[in-house]
């Protein structure tokens, strides 16, 4: 990785930790800053709020007023094609589709499954770096798995993605072209089940969304703004995945965008979580958990429990009563949920799924003792489109 002989620094979240032993896996650093020197991508409207685009244009000797325009024909009308954008004068508007329209990602291949309502995607970024997006049509939503980085420096063993080490960070306009291109998609009815719209967003594709804290944060405030100027979706319906930066997880708390927040944390003791998930080594358990709740104190929304069941590992009818002592000791008043996930095999990996009863007892343990429990319908698993399976190769 190229990165990972950057010097450590004071601040716990901007350094490359050294790699984690486990025998039989191999083992990378922990990074949190993408290599220096990448080039940036082409800014995009999506990347800047409404008056910031509007400022643009008129920087750039253009009307001011074309950025909403702009906005409404992306964000509202799910446009793609210049060519039907009739409003804007034919003589400018190339110039105006360059300033604010940039292409950002190519789509190299789409795979389906579950009979055409889970799609993956393969897309290659202006530099060509590789990211997979995934979209996943149930009865009554939409939802779109987004990735906020290329790769990922969290180095998780079980993880494809953490394996794969990190190439950079996304910016904002790239991580919302994700949810738009699977906007399109439903509401050109390209999805079976006829024409629809994206219901939820979940940061739980490729990379570690704190650790790109700015891009995400605009992307969610794009989500989130009313149409045109961003997609206008509910907050609720947005979940940021983190496996546990906690003063991102206290920052994010601030922001006054009531999202759910989903805590990876796969174990319930420090010896075992500093294995599975490296970032344990700086922020333990009790920290972790205590800005989770922290989190669902300050927002009033409940935080999921993201605990991916490993057989022999992490599936312990003795760890489901300690994961139960952990979440309890901040009261029962319904802040947390926990969200068990069958692992999703990744090539050559030791790491296994849990056997059915014994995933069955970890449930009844944690029901027994109060803590609202659910195991994940897992979607994509044939496409490596699941949990912990993306790994963006053109192979």
């Amino acid at each position: 990785m190229s990165d990972a002989a950057t010097p450590p620094s004071t601040d716990p979240t901007s350094a490359a930790a050294g790699p984690v032993a486990e025998e039989g896996t191999k083992t990378l650093p922990l990074v949190f800053d993408e290599p220096r020197g990448r080039r940036k991508p082409p800014r995009h409207l999506a990347d800047l709020a409404a008056a910031e685009r509007k400022a643009l244009l008129e920087e750039q000797g253009l009307p001011g007023f074309r950025a909403r325009q702009l906005s409404t024909h992306y964000f509202a009308r799910l446009v793609d094609d210049p060519a039907q954008m009739t409003d804007l004068p034919a003589a400018q508007r190339d110039e105006l589709v360059s300033a604010l329209l940039p292409p950002l990602m190519t789509p190299l291949r789409t795979m389906e499954a579950d009979r055409g309502t889970t799609r993956k995607t393969l897309w290659k970024l202006f530099d060509g770096a590789l990211v997979e997006s995934v979209l996943m049509r149930y009865p009554d939503r939409a939802t779109m798995c987004v990735s906020s980085q290329a790769g990922c420096g969290m180095a998780c063993p079980f993880c494809a993605t953490g394996q794969g080490g990190l190439q950079r960070n996304m910016s904002t306009a790239e991580i919302v072209e994700q949810v738009v291109a699977g906007a399109r998609s439903l509401a050109r009815g390209e999805v079976p089940g006829g024409p629809g719209r994206v219901s939820n967003v979940v940061f739980m594709g490729m990379g570690e969304p704190l650790a790109n804290y700015k891009a995400v944060i605009g992307a969610v405030r794009r989500l989130t703004d009313p149409t045109p100027d961003g997609l206008g979706m509910s907050a609720r319906g947005v979940t940021v995945s983190t496996v546990g930066l906690v003063p991102r997880i206290n920052q994010l708390a601030e922001e006054g965008i009531p999202v759910t927040l989903a805590l990876s944390l796969h174990a319930p003791d420090d010896e075992l979580r500093n294995e599975l998930v490296p970032i344990n080594t700086r922020f333990s358990v009790a920290e972790t958990v205590e800005a989770a709740w922290n989190y669902a104190r300050t927002t009033k929304r409940r935080v999921s429990i993201e605990y991916a069941m490993m057989r022999g590992i992490n599936d312990q009818g003795w760890r489901a009563d300690l994961l139960a002592d952990v979440l309890g000791s901040y009261g029962d008043w319904g802040w947390v949920h926990v969200n068990l996930i069958p692992l999703n095999p990744t090539p050559g990996s030791k790491w296994t799924a849990s056997d059915p009863a014994d995933e069955r007892e970890f449930v009844r343990r944690l029901e027994a003792r109060g803590i609202p429990t659910t195991v994940r319908d897992t979607r994509g698993r044939e496409i490596d489109g699941a949990c912990g399976q993306l790994a963006a190769t053109e192979s």
